[in-house]
C-alpha cells in the first residue's frame, strides 16, 4: 500500500501549525507572499530580521528533510518551466494580494470570504495551466 499520503498529511499539519504559531506570535497572517513583498518593497524593514530567519527556515527545514529521507519532484526536469512557473506564482501571489499559505491556509481557517474565493481561484487555474501544459503543449 502506497503511503505518499502521509507526507501530504505530515506537511499540511506542520503549516498549519506553523500559521497558528505565527497568528498568535505576530497577530499578523503567516503568508510567504507577504512576508517577501515587505523585504522586495521595503514596506516589512521594520521587522526584517523576523522576515529573514522566516525565509531562511522555509528553505532550510524541507532542504533537511530531502536530505535525510531524499525527495523528488515527478511533475519536470525542464529547468525553464520551473522558473518561469516560479516567476509567474510571484506575480499572481502579488497581483492577488496573498498566497496559498495567506489566503488558503490562513484565511480558510478563519472563514475569511476573500481567502475562500482567492484559493479557489488559485486551485482551478492550477488544474487547468497542468492540463494545457502537460496535455496540450506537452511541456511537463
Amino acid at each position: 500500500m502506497q503511503i505518499d499520503w502521509v507526507w501530504g498529511f505530515v506537511g499540511g499539519v506542520l503549516i498549519g501549525l506553523a500559521g497558528s504559531v505565527f497568528l498568535l506570535m505576530n497577530g499578523r497572517i503567516m503568508g510567504i507572499s507577504g512576508i517577501v513583498g515587505g523585504l522586495v518593497d521595503r514596506t516589512g524593514l521594520s521587522n526584517w530580521t523576523e522576515r529573514v530567519a522566516f525565509i531562511i527556515g522555509t528553505i532550510a527545514v524541507p532542504a533537511a528533510f530531502a536530505g535525510l529521507w531524499g525527495a523528488a519532484t515527478h511533475l519536470t526536469t525542464n529547468w525553464g518551466v520551473i522558473v518561469a512557473g516560479g516567476l509567474l506564482v510571484g506575480v499572481g501571489t502579488r497581483l492577488a494580494q496573498g498566497c496559498t499559505s495567506g489566503h488558503g491556509v490562513c484565511g480558510i481557517s478563519r472563514l475569511s470570504l476573500r481567502g475562500i474565493v482567492a484559493t479557489v481561484f488559485y486551485i482551478v487555474a492550477g488544474g487547468i495551466t497542468i492540463a494545457v501544459l502537460r496535455h496540450v503543449l506537452g511541456v511537463i
